[in-house]
């Protein structure tokens, strides 16, 4: 009986054990819903997908509690990883910060530059300024898993930490740029709202209900405010405790954050977010012209996140690492250093999230973002997967200086 027990525990996990526990195959079951939404989007099926979404549940529209509600969930997640990364992880020090987030600050600015530069002269379009400005970590994450042993962890650890401080940004932006005509009322319900989280956090409160209870009325009031509601999620998230719970052996991982990080990550990265690109990445291509595709609009786009997150996410990294300022990842070598840049130019899942709400209004623009998210997301991919495919996997050891503490 025990030698049966004995191996039933060294019995290695199964393929789809394996296949929900990496944290890169999110991507891949996002791009099967992107792809399902294209194919959706141009069969005989077409009115039927498009009906589906505007089809009301109450107050709102299926696109828009997906939008609105699912997405809300997706921002708590979201910033859950930011606030444990910089508190408890990789970028809970300055020295950590420093390449992945000078090379986060080049990548927004420099796509922003570039879609500007194409839609300077069009006030309408250049309201949607940050849509290239955006790195979807499970697309990119999800490339780089094709990819295997070919690419040093350090690489990914990089990816991951840059998306975090990437995030944090798109978010600011969504806050400061994309909100509507404001509540007084709401705000102050909701601000009212917030205060009791902070309360809670610092009694020292560690049950998780409350706060999510308080989270769906913290939601409802930013709703109603004209703020964007997934800002309350990533509002909810900064006041739930990194602290453990009292009494709990296993110290940080007992915390109502990690709790909570752990009870989404999946539902996030196999449900919502997927769920998110299918319901807004079907776009028919029945009257796409090459004018469509040579549009100021979407060329901002594409080009943004092609060649801009290329030119920012490296250069800035590169003039980082020359200054003394940080170390390559170690392991790894420029032309891998270009290669992830690349991967960086994968916006779909923000960037498609910002267009929506650039023009809110306007669907044959929001059919140009999406024109140009997709090719400009699908060149970098590509081209990023093949550089890092042939890159030499290690530089010697002379080439690389020891890592910052």
């Amino acid at each position: 009986m025990s030698d049966g027990i004995a191996t039933a525990r060294r019995r290695p996990p199964s393929m789809l054990r394996r296949f929900l526990d990496s944290e890169a195959s999110g991507g891949l079951v996002l791009m099967a819903a992107a792809a399902l939404a294209l194919l959706l989007a141009n069969s005989a099926l077409a009115s039927l997908y498009f009906e589906a979404l505007h089809l009301y549940l109450g107050p709102l529209s299926l696109q828009h509690w997906i939008n609105d509600g699912l997405m809300a969930v997706f921002f708590l997640f979201v910033g859950l990883e930011i606030k444990r990364e910089f508190l408890d992880g990789q970028l809970a020090t300055w020295s950590r910060r420093a390449l992945p987030g000078i090379a986060a600050a080049g990548g927004m600015a420099v796509p922003a530059l570039i879609y500007a530069a194409f839609n300077w002269n069009d006030p309408a379009t250049l309201r949607g300024w940050a849509i290239p400005s955006a790195t979807d970590i499970a697309f990119a994450l999800g490339v780089l898993s094709l990819l295997g042993d070919r690419v040093p962890s350090s690489l990914k650890v990089f990816l991951a930490a840059l998306a975090i401080i990437d995030d944090l940004g798109a978010v600011l932006i969504i806050a400061l740029f994309y909100s509507g005509d404001l509540s007084l009322l709401d705000l102050g319900l909701a601000a009212g709202v917030v205060i009791l989280l902070v309360g809670m956090n610092a009694r020292g409160v560690t049950r998780l209900w409350p706060y999510l209870l308080l989270g769906a009325l913290l939601w409802l009031f930013v709703l109603r405010s004209g703020v964007h509601a997934t800002i309350a999620g990533v509002v909810l998230a900064l006041t739930i405790p990194l602290h453990a719970s009292p009494g709990r052996p296993d110290a940080m991982h007992s915390s109502p954050l990690h709790r909570l990080e752990h009870g989404l990550h999946r539902w996030v990265a196999f449900g919502i977010v997927p769920v998110f690109g299918f319901a807004n990445a079907g776009l028919s291509f029945a009257g796409l012209t090459v004018d469509a595709l040579l549009d100021h609009l979407t060329l901002g786009v594409a080009l943004g996140l092609l060649v801009g997150k290329l030119v920012g996410v490296f250069g800035s990294a590169a003039l980082t690492i020359r200054l003394g300022l940080a170390d390559l990842p170690m392991g790894a070598g420029w032309l891998q250093m270009v290669g992830v840049s690349l991967l960086c130019g994968i916006g779909f899942t923000m960037s498609l999230f910002i267009g929506l709400l650039a023009f809110a209004n306007d669907p044959a623009m929001q059919d140009e973002v999406k024109v140009g998210i997709l090719l400009g997301s699908g060149l970098a991919g590509l081209a990023g997967w093949a550089l890092l495919r042939v890159a030499p996997r290690d530089v010697p050891a002379p080439a690389r200086r020891q890592p910052a503490e």
